[in-house]
């Protein structure tokens, strides 16, 4: 067996901790792990590291690879060369195990990297139940029962089948896949009964996938076929920018008549919105969530969380309020499935609000954003040890640095420079230069760019050990 972790996702509804290029999937909201190293971890109680293929966007690929980096040796990381949704991604990494098998009998199971689920025994289980019925050609999802007629999640009704109770007898034969109703419908779902949240976990063979891919989505399957990975894990720009921006939901699982569904018996929690932060957390006497530096006086039921300010509360009930060091978010904590459209209105509006925090993070390190104003930036930069910046020239900024802490080792055109604290260099428009820490401690500068476009985008990278230079 094999697996798919999909990681690609902007985590909108989690704005504004979590922003495009660091996302939720990123973050440690439930323990000392990432979401997504919690999941990576999960799935090696039963499977080899190797056998595990993470799918990523071209942004967070080097993030998801720094976090890897600190669970293991064996990594397969594939990442998309322009952002799709979920169709394209487990397309092409089913056709990547399929080139490292060679063999359209493996199964597997494609599970996102944002779900908390603790008791890993029970889940690892579940799985295993699952692996007969994926094995006889069907496409297994596995759903959560409930009561609550929640209009953040996808619906699947069942019904019971002899035949599949034969070879597994919890499951149930799929005959309705609904994405997200509204909340009325959902009600109704409830009432009738039979119905099941989808956990967005499918599982299945290599020959039942791409079977099924060719008979409903053609153009996937079409396109998929320009797409070789016998020499590299690179994904074509070409090929994969001509995919539909499809999710495996509405490509698939809506249309098959062989879906199969198996009731997960294990915890699961979705952290899709800020209220599914609040319910696996640990409460304080008055209900609520509290993180980072907070006063809440008279304040019940909330999630007050903060990230560099004193955020206080008084008199408060229901809320979600989340500060971080450029953005606010005050909302009622039944309404934070809606915070996707607030996301949604900046991207519009060219906001970058949406996109990175102060603090971005590298695979050298981190920089944080001190100061702009009209012609000028100015940076604090954090180089880890025996890290360094890409080879690089700007267009359109000059660049003066200054190092706080650390001893820097700076290329610039032919020359070799190091610098100790308190030091400073000039790095003129168009020059090509690196910064680099060969060195065992830490290194900070501070940058100030000039320039009348002043924009992240103004690099041109020659060398870079990370794998990111300009083609």
């Amino acid at each position: 067996m094999y697996a798919i972790i999909l990681a690609g996702g902007s985590g909108s509804r989690l704005w504004p901790i979590s922003r495009e290029f660091y996302p939720k999937q990123l973050l440690k909201l439930t323990d000392h792990n990432s979401l997504l190293q919690a999941t990576y971890l999960r799935l090696t109680s039963f499977l080899e590291p190797e056998k595990i293929i993470l799918s990523t966007n071209i942004e967070l690929a080097a993030n998801v690879k720094i976090q890897l980096d600190k669970l293991t040796n064996e990594k397969n990381i594939l990442s998309e060369p322009i952002s799709k949704d979920t169709a394209p991604a487990i397309a092409c990494a089913v056709k990547y195990i399929e080139t490292l098998s060679k063999s359209k009998d493996e199964v597997i199971i494609a599970v996102p990297s944002d779900h908390v689920i603790k008791d890993i025994s029970a889940y690892a289980n579940c799985i295993k139940k699952a692996e007969k019925l994926a094995k006889e050609g069907y496409i297994v999802t596995f759903g959560i029962k409930t009561n609550d007629p929640d209009t953040g999640y996808g619906y699947i009704g069942t019904q019971k089948d002899e035949s599949i109770e034969k070879i597994c007898k919890t499951a149930l034969k799929g005959c309705e896949f609904k994405e997200k109703p509204d909340e009325k419908t959902a009600k109704e779902y409830i009432e009738k009964g039979g119905y099941y949240w989808n956990s967005g976990m499918f599982m299945f063979t290599i020959s039942s996938f791409k079977k099924q891919m060719a008979k409903y989505m053609p153009e996937i399957a079409t396109i998929l076929e320009e797409i070789n990975f016998s020499n590299s894990s690179s994904i074509s720009f070409m090929s994969y920018e001509k995919m539909p921006n499809i999710s495996i939901d509405y490509a698939l699982m809506e249309k098959t008549d062989q879906i199969v569904l198996v009731p997960l018996e294990s915890d699961w929690k979705d952290l899709g919105s800020w209220e599914a932060i609040y319910d696996v957390q640990e409460k304080d006497t008055h209900g609520n969530v509290i993180a980072g530096k907070v006063i809440a006086k008279e304040s019940k039921n909330s999630l007050i969380y903060s990230n560099s300010k004193l955020v206080s509360t008084i008199g408060i009930n229901n809320l979600v309020v989340v500060e971080t060091s450029d953005a606010v978010l005050v909302c009622d904590k039944s309404k934070t499935q809606t915070v996707k459209d607030l996301y949604n209105d900046l991207k519009k509006t060219n906001n970058d609000i949406y996109m990175v925090h102060k603090t971005v993070y590298r695979p050298w390190g981190f920089y944080k954003c001190l100061e702009q104003g009209e012609g000028f930036l100015t940076k604090l930069i954090h180089v880890s040890p025996r890290q360094q910046l890409s080879y690089q020239m700007h267009n359109f900024r000059s660049e003066h640095w200054v190092v706080l802490s650390g001893k820097a080792k700076i290329l610039l055109e032919d020359k070799e420079y190091v610098l100790n604290p308190g030091q400073s260099i000039d790095i003129p428009l168009k020059a090509k230069h690196s910064l680099q820490n060969p060195f065992f401690e830490d290194l900070e500068i501070i940058e100030v760019q000039l320039g009348n476009k002043l924009i992240e985008e103004d690099i041109i990278r020659f060398q870079d050990i990370y794998g990111r230079e300009n083609k």
